[in-house]
């Protein structure tokens, strides 16, 4: 698991690591370069005091490059070009030289030369690049220890003002850890820290929303409640009926009563899992490209044996077959099938239901049109509420045809339209994002 905590302290040990490093850098250049202009000074002051004085053909005994570490070189040279002294026989370095600095390479190592001309000598003075190297490292080095052995120093430091840094976050959590169930009260928005409070902000937009679907879910559960209880009252008084029915005709009165019942209850109960299921919440399937026509076809071929029993003309009289919109198939077949069902329920014998599917406006439009009698204008704000019945409805039902309708529409991002026609009948369109 990702840790805020060593990350923010891995993050900073590293900035200031890279920073001590460069910091380091830039002494040890700044070292070499100052040493540099240094050495170089003392180069030329030891040419010039070499400059005046005589110097005949001195050789110097040659020393032991393990027992003494050399520093400065001399080389004094006759205007022929003869050498007449030479400090460190043994160091190679380069023969006669104009005047002036240079930096030379030998086979060991780089060496900074000057040189300069008098009337009949030539003095050379070099050194080895290595001296002054090592006289920045060891600056460099002076303040960069001291400042490495304090990392670990800085480690527990950091650790401890990141912990107290990040313990509101701990509060909030623990403030969250101990809230029972029920308590969907915002947290403190004005106690948390500033950059923690867009947190806080979202978790409280996330509590009112469970709290509000919770609220719902409460609310259907209640409302499944009591309308479930008027019909299994009814199939235990329809039972009772069967058992006190004195004559075969009564008994099988009894028995079509009570298997009557048994298809309401059992379409009631179906009905409320159907609607659970679309529950924007819970229904997290993916969309995909349906053809609404084709759709709105197969939903006409489930249902004509309703229709022919009731004598009913049921048909598609307009689609546009190569008409797609994206959605969750299954849920738009109930949708569908529930405006059809509703429109077989409330046609008389005789009538028509018909659905159509074309493009208005850019838009995929789905109508389903039948010839009842229509919704009163009255109950039209209310007819999407879940079980709601009006009081001019005789036809069975529970009230949940049209919920469930607007549940999938909405979470289509489609808009679902109610009007009764002009010679009668309900017109209903179901209007998709385009």
């Amino acid at each position: 698991m990702k840790s805020i905590r060593r990350k923010l302290i891995a993050t900073l040990l590293g900035v200031i690591t890279s920073a001590l490093l460069l910091g380091a850098s830039a002494i040890y250049f700044t070292a070499r370069e100052e040493a540099g202009a240094l050495f170089d000074y003392h180069l030329r002051q030891i040419a010039l005091s070499l400059r005046n004085p005589a110097f005949g053909a001195v050789w110097m005994p040659p020393v032991d490059a393990d027992e003494e570490e050399f520093d400065f070189v001399i080389q004094v040279w006759d205007a022929t070009g003869v050498r007449l002294y030479y400090s460190q026989p043994h160091v190679e370095l380069p023969g006669f030289m104009a005047g002036g600095y240079a930096t030379v390479e030998t086979r060991e190592g780089a060496w900074r030369v000057f040189a300069i001309r008098s009337r009949s000598q030539v003095i050379q003075v070099a050194q080895p690049m290595r001296v002054r190297n090592h006289m920045a490292l060891e600056a460099a080095l002076r303040v960069l220890l001291p400042l490495l052995l304090l990392l670990p120093v800085l480690s527990v430091a950091i650790w401890v003002l990141v912990s107290r840094g990040l313990e509101p976050l701990n509060r909030l959590a623990r403030a969250v850890a101990t809230r029972t169930p029920k308590a969907l009260d915002p947290l403190p928005e004005a106690q948390a820290p500033q950059e923690a409070r867009p947190l806080v902000r979202s978790l409280n937009d996330l509590l009112v929303r469970l709290g509000d679907a919770l609220a719902a879910q409460q609310a259907f559960i209640a409302d499944a409640a009591h309308e479930l209880r008027t019909p299994i009252a009814a199939l235990q008084l329809q039972a009772q009926l069967v058992e006190r029915a004195e004559t075969e005709e009564d008994r099988r009165a009894a028995l079509d009563d009570l298997k009557a019942g048994v298809g309401r209850a059992g379409r009631a109960v179906q009905q409320l899992l159907t609607l659970a299921r679309q529950d924007p919440d819970l229904a997290a399937r993916p969309f995909e490209p349906v053809l609404l026509g084709e759709l709105a076809r197969q939903v006409v071929a489930e249902h004509l044996p309703l229709a022919e029993a009731k004598h009913i003309d049921l048909g598609v009289v307009a689609t546009d077959d190569g008409l797609k919109v994206q959605g969750d198939p299954a849920a738009l077949r109930v949708l569908v099938a529930n405006l059809v069902e509703n429109g077989l329920r409330y046609t008389p014998e005789g009538g028509r239901v018909d659905l159509s599917v074309w493009r208005a406006g850019g838009q995929p439009l789905l109508e389903v049109r039948d010839t009842g009698p229509g919704i009163p204008e009255a109950d039209r704000a209310r007819v999407f509420d879940r079980f709601y019945r009006g009081e001019a409805t005789h036809e069975p039902g529970t009230g949940l045809g049209l919920s469930i309708v607007k549940t999938i529409a909405d979470r289509h991002g489609a808009r679902v339209g109610l009007e009764n026609g002009a010679g009668g009948g309900l017109r209903v369109r179901v209007v998709f994002a385009a």
